[in-house]
């Protein structure tokens, strides 16, 4: 070993876990701005696991301090660390001039409390209608949290409460309007983030037509982003036509869809026998959602796959990636 390998042995001693303790980003996200944007270049140990330097890691943190301002890694990747260091004490100078904001110091929480402190500041932030605060914590946590903890533990969960509140008259339809702004372009950042290379297999996600609730499909979305999928996401209310027509024209593997209103439709139950009828047949198609379980009958008929929810949607999507088709 030549001197020159071995000081750069040395200098590239943490692994992902210590990076992860000492920057607060996950390890999902992580290795996807490492893998899209080449944020960092880690070296390899002799088991082939990520090896950081404190350079790797001193950068990684001005990284996770600066999106945490709001700014898009695409942009802030090309940046030297000099000019990020730069760029972050603009921020905090700029934060501690603003004596009327109401968000918190970017300081992440004990990882045993991250679910439970990230759930408890959204829902203060939606009854105090901080859309400001309530988009900071959602970052925060995006940064913080593996993609399955942030989707299953707290943005579903989110969601939940949202609407449990809005139906016993303790958030009002404001709440539930600003919440839903906010929650689309974190999802939407979520997908941006964990965009994939054209290798990856195709999915579109959609809600039929007649179904206008889409955060089930935005989940979806996110979830097989994270999963390592290139996503098509159409939105809410598209006619079978269209969805088969996406599905060709990207060469997708499978198409999923979310029902969240009403159940037994018979005009969403046509929608779904037609769209079954478009499809080739080494497309899956996947449908769930809170009303999938009233068109079972339908799935049945047609060869659909129902999932129960974000859990068994990435198992199913792990199984199709592998090759290994339930159609």
């Amino acid at each position: 070993m030549t001197a020159r390998s071995s000081l750069k042995r040395q200098a590239h001693q943490h692994p992902m876990r210590i990076v992860t303790r000492r920057t607060g980003l996950s390890a999902d996200l992580l290795r996807a701005w490492e893998r899209r944007y080449e944020v960092v270049r880690p070296s390899r140990s002799e088991n082939g696991r990520r090896l950081y330097s404190d350079a790797d890691i001193e950068r990684l943190g001005l990284l996770y301090r600066a999106t945490l301002a709001g700014r898009g890694i695409g942009q802030l990747a090309r940046l030297s660390t000099s000019e990020l260091a730069a760029l972050v004490r603009r921020d905090t100078e700029a934060e501690r001039s603003d004596n009327g904001a109401h968000t918190p110091p970017a300081v992440a929480p004990p990882a045993d409390h991250h679910l439970a402190y990230y759930l408890r500041d959204s829902i203060r932030a939606i009854e105090r209608l901080d859309a400001v605060a309530l988009e900071t914590s959602l970052r925060r946590a995006m940064v913080a949290l593996p993609g399955d903890a942030l989707l299953d533990g707290l943005v579903a969960p989110l969601l939940e409460r949202i609407g449990t509140r809005w139906r016993d008259g303790t958030l009002q339809p404001v709440h539930g309007h600003l919440a839903s702004a906010v929650l689309r372009r974190v999802l939407d950042r979520v997908i941006e983030t964990a965009a994939s290379a054209s290798a990856s297999p195709n999915l579109v996600v959609a809600t039929p037509a007649g179904q206008l609730h889409e955060f089930g499909a935005m989940l979806a979305a996110a979830t097989a982003a994270a999963e390592g999928w290139r996503v098509t996401y159409l939105g809410a209310s598209l006619p079978a036509e269209d969805i088969a027509a996406a599905a060709a024209q990207t060469r997708a593997r499978a198409v999923a869809l979310s029902i969240v209103y009403p159940a037994g439709d018979p005009a969403v139950g046509h929608e779904l026998r037609r769209l079954g009828t478009l499809l080739p047949k080494e497309v899956t198609l996947v449908v769930g959602g809170a009303a999938s379980t009233g068109y079972r009958s339908v799935l049945e008929e047609i060869g659909a796959t129902p999932t129960s929810d974000l859990a068994d949607f990435r198992s199913q999507l792990r199984t199709l990636r592998r090759g290994r088709q339930r159609r």
